[in-house]
């Protein structure tokens, strides 16, 4: 993971307004004219120190990179001076430039290569580039004289005011305030907007037409070219070279002095510095702990101040500035609220257009010969049941994933093949499933950097970024989509509702021909529910293509022109809502055929069963709006219930909820009169019930056998015993026993989560989607499985999308749509009601006759 400053995230002033920033310098300044020549040193170095953590600064402080190989860099800037000076007798004036570009241009060779790594990969090869520049310097010792170095520097000279180190020293102040000032401007400007929305998502910058990897390898050249500004003058600073003096540990002191002052504020690599270059001549007594001495203090800043010295500083001033200042806060987020009458422009836009896309991964098919087209000006959903391919289909159509067949057009001209860069460049806009908004950017910037689609113009420029008239229009863009908070809070701070909105707002902001729309109404109450398809609505007559993925079925009848339904990665129908309602195979897809029961299986015992499981009133979700919405629900002894309802009814999350997974808000959950609610996951375990989760989960590393065993953690006694048992069970974990997990295939995988969950001895066993992307053959010997589980008397609870198949081995069904439960009865009494189709595909769907247990 890239690596984010914590917080709200900093204004780029930092801590200190920039007159106080040159007061601090001139008063170094005037302290480099007066002190010893000891001190001059120190204070040569310190600024030294300011200047390659102000570059360090805009690789961590903007793009997130961690780099510990910048003494790299410097040791380039430091060799280039004393090469050229020495050896091709130019002077330093000249020779200095020069080691800032040589510095440049290896930190972008560097970084191409570097950057499409991350995190601790990142980390290392910049460790290695650092190990390389040093051991190359010694084994070019024609050049560099080797171990021996470069002796007989000459400082360069200010004429009557400075002389040698003290005119190195002045050197250094200067250039540390101009590589602050340089810091300052880029972060305020286009660019540094666009490196922090590198860092906060690459997908969703990508998606708005920006390139990451030129923007983090501008990012790291400009650092490289100030750490070898900075290294250039360290040379003649000291008077010599040699290649010991940089080393992995003055890496690590680069990187300290970033992180004590402070990432991503403009004062902190001037804070980092003092506290790094003043510390061990304060402890110099103690200069063999001095790395042990900084971890520690790295450690206390981290815990205590994770935003480093000016972050904390810049908190405290705008705590005091909040109470001073309150109503005048209130007044300018009242006008923030305040926009103008808003529109998104009508005009004539393009259709977009699939032929035979297909999409493999490996063996499997996610899409194949999709064939559709969504007009301008209309609402096309595609939908269909989990596994079907939508989100496969809408990453081909952005461009994140390559066709393994087929081609897409926008308006007749071809995208196939594209970056998504260039396919939203020429107009395809789209937003997340998870909401992918740049949280360290104001809600403004999100949708002012989307207007330039990619376009930055001059590395320190700002105009596109603060040009009123662009943040008039996308202030403006936001209310006509909804949005009518404040515009320059962090987007990190908005509910989720509001991320939703300027999210959408950030796609339009590309004055898109398509937008593609991906569920959309995850997560939103139905009043929300109700204005997003007003949105929508008007997104479609404003003339562009919405193209929309969403499992709320209310929401795709009643807004969509067009419905397109896929299955198993196939075009399954296409229709007006009211035609894909009816349509037999689309009633198949969703609630499944029911298949032939194992024998025995509708011969169950009559009469109520005394209660194992009881749910009562229970509220849970994952931020401010509940996904469920006080749910009853009870299980008896050696029943099974089949939970049903589409996609995003929230039967995962009760599942979740019960297993100790997700606490719930409010409600109970008891266990043969046992309050579970209050309980962690494993004691959940303990009291006997038990969760297969969705996707199987098995341990992909561990064989099969240590898969099983894992699952007697909390009971192993008899543990071999009950191998042999599951096993048996499940004849073909018998043939796979010692192959790795990972190497089964989707059945044998969901076999083994079964055995692996019925050896903690479960006293209700929690089944998620069992049958979810298998072959049917292996659906009917998986559910032959479960039958002989019922036929033993386990009580089991079952999420399936084969509603069908679900009923067929079910006594009893309950129903969830939005959160709620909104039927309930016998397997025959829900196969017959009509509530179940209507949760699957919305109103106006019709029980089909085959479902009928």
């Amino acid at each position: 993971m890239p690596f984010a400053p914590r917080g709200r995230g900093l204004l780029p002033s930092g801590v200190l307004p920039g007159a106080a920033l040159v007061a601090l310098l001139g008063l170094a300044a005037g302290l480099a004219l007066t002190l010893n020549g000891y001190w001059v040193f120190v204070l040569a170095n310190v600024a030294l120190l300011a200047v390659v953590g102000a570059g360090l600064n805009m690789l961590l402080g903007l793009t997130g990179q961690v780099s510990f190989g910048h003494v790299g860099f410097y040791a380039i800037g430091a060799y280039t001076v004393a090469i050229l000076t020495t050896r091709a007798g130019l002077d330093f004036w000249l020779a200095w430039p020069l080691a800032a570009v040589l510095g440049g241009l290896s930190g972008a060779l560097v970084a191409l290569p570097a950057l499409r790594v991350k995190g601790p990969y990142l980390a290392m090869v910049t460790i290695a580039f650092g190990f390389i520049v040093e051991h190359g310097i010694v084994e070019a010792s024609g050049l560099t004289g080797g171990q021996n170095g470069i002796m007989g520097l000459q400082a360069p000279s200010l004429g009557a005011l400075a002389q040698g180190e003290r005119a190195v020293a002045l050197l250094a102040i200067a250039a540390a305030g101009v590589a602050l000032a340089l810091y300052a401007r880029l972060s305020r400007g286009t660019w540094g907007a666009a490196m922090r929305a590198v860092r906060d998502s690459e997908t969703a910058a990508e998606s708005l037409g920006l390139n990451p990897l030129v923007i983090k390898t501008a990012a790291f050249a400009v650092s490289a070219a100030v750490a070898a500004a900075a290294g250039a003058l360290f040379a003649p600073l000291s008077g010599f070279v040699t290649p010991h003096t940089f080393g992995f540990v003055q890496s690590i002191l680069f990187v300290l002095v970033v992180m004590i002052g402070g990432v991503g504020s403009v004062a902190g690599p001037l804070v980092g510095a003092v506290i790094v270059g003043l510390l061990p001549e304060l402890l110099a007594g103690l200069e063999e702990y001095r790395l042990l001495f900084f971890g520690a203090l790295l450690l206390v800043v981290l815990w205590v101040a994770p935003e480093g010295a000016a972050g904390l500083a810049a908190r405290l001033r705008e705590r005091l500035s909040a109470r001073r200042g309150g109503a005048g806060a209130a007044r300018h987020a009242a006008a923030a609220r305040t926009p103008a009458t808003p529109r998104l422009a009508h005009r004539a836009r393009s259709a977009l257009a699939a032929q035979g896309l297909s999409m493999h991964f490996g063996g499997v098919r996610a899409v194949s010969d999709l064939h559709f087209t969504a007009p301008a000006g209309a609402v096309t959903s595609l939908i269909g049941p989990n596994g079907a391919g939508k989100s496969t289909a809408l990453n081909m159509l952005g461009g994140f994933y390559r066709p393994s067949a087929g081609s897409f057009s926008l308006g007749g001209a071809p995208l196939t093949g594209l970056a998504a860069r260039e396919i939203a460049r020429r107009g395809v806009a789209r937003t997340y499933q998870t909401s992918q908004l740049f949280g360290s950017l104001s809600v403004l910037d999100n949708v002012v950097l989307a207007m330039h689609r990619g376009r930055l113009g001059p590395l320190l420029g700002q105009a596109r970024r603060h040009d009123p008239a662009l943040r008039g229009r996308a202030a403006e863009l936001l209310s006509w989509c909804g949005y009518h908070g404040a515009t320059d809070v962090p987007a990190a701070d908005l509910p989720h509702v509001d991320r939703r909105l300027v999210e959408i707002a950030r796609a339009l902001a590309l004055d898109p021909e398509a937008l593609l729309l991906d569920e959309p109404a995850a997560g939103l109450s139905r009043e929300d529910k109700r204005a997003l398809q007003q949105l929508l609505r008007r997104i479609a007559d404003a003339g562009v293509s919405v193209l929309l993925v969403e499992h709320d079925m209310a929401l795709v009848m009643g807004l969509s022109d067009q419905v397109v339904v896929l299955d198993a990665g196939q075009r399954l129908a296409t229709g007006t809502p009211a035609q894909v309602q009816a349509d037999p195979a689309v009633q198949q897809a969703y609630l499944g055929e029911s298949l032939a029961a194992p024998e025995g299986a509708r011969t169950r015992a009559a009469g109520a069963r005394p209660e194992l499981l009881g749910v009562g009133a229970l509220v849970a979700g994952y931020g401010a709006e509940p996904v469920l919405h006080g749910i009853d629900l009870q299980v008896g002894q050696g029943e099974v219930v089949a939970l049903l309802g589409a996609n995003g009814a929230g039967k995962s999350t009760l599942m979740k909820a019960l297993a100790g997974l997700h606490r719930p808000v409010q409600g109970g959950i008891h266990l043969d009169g046992r309050e579970l609610r209050h309980l962690d996951a494993e004691q959940v375990v303990r009291q006997g019930v038990v969760l297969v989760p969705e996707g199987r989960q098995v341990f992909p590393e561990l064989s099969v056998l240590d898969n099983i065993r894992l699952g007697a953690f909390l009971q192993p006694q008899d543990r071999e015993a009950r191998i042999e048992a599951q096993l048996r069970r499940f004849p073909r974990l018998r043939e796979r026993l010692h192959q790795r997990a990972g190497l089964l295939s989707g059945g044998e995988q969901q076999m083994l989560a079964i055995a692996r969950a019925l050896m903690s001895r479960p006293r209700i066993l929690l089944l998620d989607e069992p049958s979810l992307g298998l072959a049917p053959k292996v659906i009917a010997e998986l559910f032959a499985a479960l039958d002989g589980l019922r036929r033993e008397g386990m009580t089991l609870l079952l999420v399936d999308q084969m509603a069908g198949l679900a009923l067929a081995l079910a006594d009893r069904a309950y129903v969830m749509e939005g959160g709620r439960i909104v039927a309930q009865g016998s397997a025959a009494e829900i196969a017959a009601d009509g509530s179940l189709a209507q949760a699957y595909l919305g109103e106006g769907a019709e029980a089909p006759e085959r479902v009928a247990a």
